[in-house]
């Protein structure tokens, strides 16, 4: 079994900061990468960043240059820092963890979500 576990939301003003944390455990082989996807109420689940193996990184377009995910390899971390937030940055953010557990199976597992709401 694989768990993933956010934290680190929270309510922020426009223009401000919050760093979100994930932590994948468990039967964990090795992880081929862990990301941030983002759901707004009555829009689709989006991609908001995502570092595989080796370190490279993608973001999505309406985060670039404001948004920095990194990587705590020993401890199967993942964090996002969020800078200039805006008000439409709000959102559930989940993390996803692409894992090969112990028995060789890759699979894609999802944290709970965490609220981050930025008002205005």
């Amino acid at each position: 079994q694989v768990q993933v576990v956010e934290s680190g939301g929270g309510l922020v003003q426009a223009g401000g900061s919050l760093r979100l944390s994930c932590a994948a455990s468990g039967t964990i082989f090795s992880i081929n990468a862990m990301g941030w996807y983002r759901q707004a109420p009555g829009k689709q689940r989006e991609l908001v960043a995502r570092i595989i193996s080796g370190g490279i990184t993608n973001y999505g377009d309406s985060v670039k240059g404001r948004f920095t995910i990194s990587r705590d390899n020993a401890k199967n971390t993942v964090y996002l820092q969020m800078n200039s937030l805006k008000t439409e940055d709000t959102a559930v953010y989940y993390c996803n963890a692409r894992v090969t557990t112990l028995i060789l199976k890759t699979d894609d597992y999802w944290g709970q979500g965490t609220q981050v709401t930025v008002s205005s």
